[in-house]
């Protein structure tokens, strides 16, 4: 059979079977995006970042080179998939109009693309910044459709997503406490002589074992030197005694991600690196306080950043105190609604959810990362992930 056959001998025996949640969420989510749609003046909004087509449909895969493309309007949703993505679309989705093409035909999605975005005005929506656009596909459909203005509506959704339902809260604690194992797994098996790979497979197997999805990003394990030098991960490099081994896990759950860093080292830290560690405390500690709803983001970095000024001179920081966490697929778990840093002016909003990603790095001697997932509440920062907050 091809694969229109197959889709609909899966929608007949699968349809929507693994799809996460309710459909009275979806059409809570699509609500409130077509209201701000409607703000906008935007008629269609195509979207091609699949943790969007995620976020409004359930659709989920690991095949996320491909293009794919949801089309929503103020009446409908069309979902386009290749050929091998059929089955995913059927099995996670209830979404009604799902189209395909070949695979092997990239040539095919325009057509029909122009079709489902025609005769619904002439403002369609589109994610200028996101690298799921092909730029061979806004070209197409720019020929296609001479009179439709294409506008950017990046914002659109990330002004939904930024802030969690009860439901996707539940789908990070139960990420929270798979990410905490894992880490505890690799925690207690470093030694002396291991390699980072060698702790990062403990850690791995604790993560799956525990129910994780596949990640989107794997478990990051650096020791010693390299634990200084920013996104690097294991590399067959052997612990020795005194080095800190930094490792960054995030275990997933119905695609939700709450990643949690930690730091130990392989036998008594220094007082350098006490007074590193008790700077990654007091920053975590300024933020947590001062995440409150009505406050800006830029309010909470400027009191991370006065927690951080005594190690300022001598520690590297990436200069983004928070991102927000949510749905999301390889190659990262940053969500990209939010980050906590000096010029945002975004406020605080209960229900948002963000990691905060607290690294000190001194070049070329180590790094040390503690860091948690955390919930904004109504008076500051609730913690998802369990943190021990210890060095040895």
């Amino acid at each position: 059979m091809d694969f229109n056959a197959y889709q609909k001998a899966l929608a007949r025996e699968l349809r929507g079977r693994e799809c996460p949640f309710p459909q009275a969420e979806y059409d809570q989510r699509l609500k409130q995006l077509r209201a701000g749609m409607a703000a906008e003046g935007v008629e269609a909004l195509l979207l091609t970042d699949p943790s969007d087509l995620f976020y409004l449909t359930g659709y989920s895969t690991f095949e996320v080179s491909v293009h794919v493309a949801l089309v929503v309007t103020a009446e409908s949703l069309m979902l386009q998939v290749p050929s091998i993505e059929t089955g995913p679309a059927m099995i996670t989705t209830r979404v009604d109009n799902v189209t395909g093409y070949r695979w092997e035909g990239i040539g095919d999605v325009l057509d029909p693309l122009a079709q489902a975005l025609s005769g619904h005005g002439t403002i369609v929506g589109i994610d200028y910044w996101h690298g799921s656009l092909r730029q061979g596909v806004v070209e197409g459909l720019k020929q296609r459709l001479p009179d439709t203005q294409f506008v950017d509506a990046s914002g659109l959704l990330k002004n939904s997503r930024i802030v969690k339902s009860s439901a996707e809260i539940d789908c990070l604690r139960q990420s929270a406490r798979i990410t905490g194992l894992g880490i505890e797994a690799a925690v207690s098996a470093i030694q002396p002589g291991m390699t980072d790979n060698d702790i990062a497979a403990v850690g791995a197997e604790a993560l799956l074992a525990g129910g994780s999805e596949f990640m989107s990003m794997q478990p990051i394990v650096t020791v010693g030197q390299r634990s200084s030098v920013i996104h690097t991960n294991h590399k067959r490099c052997k612990v020795e005694d005194g080095d800190t081994v930094f490792l960054e896990f995030g275990a997933v759950w119905q695609r939700y991600t709450a990643p949690m860093m930690r730091t130990v080292v392989a036998g008594q830290p220094s007082a350098r690196m006490r007074s590193v560690f008790d700077g990654c405390r007091r920053v975590v500690d300024a933020l947590q306080a001062a995440m409150v709803p009505g406050r800006t983001f830029d309010s909470a970095a400027s009191a991370a950043e006065q927690a951080m000024a005594p190690l300022a001179d001598e520690v590297f920081f990436s200069g983004v105190f928070g991102y927000t966490v949510g749905a999301q697929f390889p190659p990262s778990w940053v969500e990209g609604s939010g980050f906590i840093a000096r010029g945002e002016f975004t406020v605080f909003r209960q229900g948002m959810v963000f990691h905060l990603p607290i690294c000190l790095r001194i070049p070329g001697q180590w790094g040390i990362g503690c860091s948690d997932t955390v919930l904004v509440g109504e008076t500051g920062a609730e913690p998802l992930t369990s943190n021990p907050w210890r060095l040895d």
